[in-house]
């Protein structure tokens, strides 16, 4: 069985959707969320999910902490999901071509540092954009540059704001990161 962990660091509406998505498949599971802010969403979706949860810091990522977890946990894909620090080199090392980020736009526009949510969404719309999207991509150590597995476009509406234009995202994510996951996978086994 492909053992996946999840690591997050907001609310876990795509955790949510990937831990239902591999439920009851008997060859991959989400068996770990792993979560860097104690007060996280993600956190009580996880519990109520009956997935463990494992809880760390800035300090204990970059020691190496989380990857002797993952390595212990007999990690196969780690996914992330939401979650907000750059993944440390060993940790990338450790787990080549099988961590996999989903990003709100389509990079390279709109990725790096301090690129996320609603901060992506405002730089989308003060630029003008026509479109905006989804990036599912490998993470490779440095921010949102990793090999694409799959981007989708919708368009950027004449009056969207932040919050209307993340819907259509969200709803992007929820469909595709699960499938893409899947297939993922389904091409390692």
């Amino acid at each position: 069985m492909v053992r996946i962990a999840i690591l997050a660091s907001g609310s876990g509406t795509n955790a949510q959707r990937l831990i239902e998505h591999f439920q009851h498949n008997d060859k991959v599971r989400v068996v770990l969320v792993g979560c860097d802010r104690p007060e996280a969403g993600v956190l009580q979706r996880a519990w109520d999910l009956g997935v463990p949860i494992y809880s760390f810091n800035t300090a204990q990522l970059r020691g190496g902490a989380v990857q002797k977890e993952l390595e212990a946990q007999r990690i196969g894909l780690v996914v992330l999901a939401g979650f907000m620090r750059l993944v440390p080199r060993e940790l990338v090392r450790a787990f080549p071509d099988r961590i996999v980020n989903i990003h709100p736009s389509l990079l390279p526009k709109y990725g790096g540092k301090g690129m996320y949510g609603e901060h992506v969404h405002r730089a989308v719309i003060a630029a003008g954009e026509a479109k905006s999207g989804i990036t599912i991509h490998l993470v490779n150590e440095r921010y949102d540059e990793g090999r694409h597995l799959l981007q989708v476009e919708c368009p950027v509406l004449p009056n969207d704001s932040p919050e209307s234009l993340a819907t259509r995202i969200h709803g992007l994510e929820h469909t595709h990161y699960p499938a893409v996951i899947d297939s993922f996978v389904r091409k390692a086994i």
